[in-house]
């Protein structure tokens, strides 16, 4: 019986770690073009997962961090209040297409842990109809 709990632990957590990576990337396209209060361009967040060994054989994600990466693209733009002496302005490193894959692919992930979730509650119910 308790199997069926910690399968229940291992899809949650997989979903967990998806709705942390699905936040943000919704932050990295918010921030597409914003700048910090000092003038410095938003950094693009990724969240690091970790493999964390159960009791036995199960195996749970855990956000370990959520990383900022350094980086930034350049773009000359003299008029911009936020260019430098030679007319370039720091921008975030942010590619809004692959943001975008990223979402997808982290929503697919998500939706594989709900249904394994799913499954494992039907399996569950099941088992506990045939006891009665």
């Amino acid at each position: 019986m308790m199997d069926i709990f910690k399968a229940f632990d291992i899809s949650a957590s997989g979903m967990y770690a998806q709705r942390i990576r699905m936040n943000t990337i919704a932050s990295n396209l918010a921030n597409y073009e914003s700048f910090k209060r000092d003038g410095t361009p938003f950094q693009r967040l990724v969240p690091v997962f970790e493999a964390v060994e159960g009791s036995s054989t199960e195996v749970y994600v855990r956000v370990k961090e959520i990383r900022e990466l350094l980086g930034f693209k350049l773009i000359y733009d003299p008029d911009n209040p936020n260019a430098d002496e030679r007319g370039y302005v720091r921008l975030p490193d942010i590619e809004p297409v692959k943001e975008m894959v990223d979402m997808i692919t982290a929503v697919r992930s998500y939706e594989a842990n709900l249904k394994a979730f799913t499954i494992t509650r039907e399996i569950f119910e099941r088992t506990f109809e045939s006891w009665k």
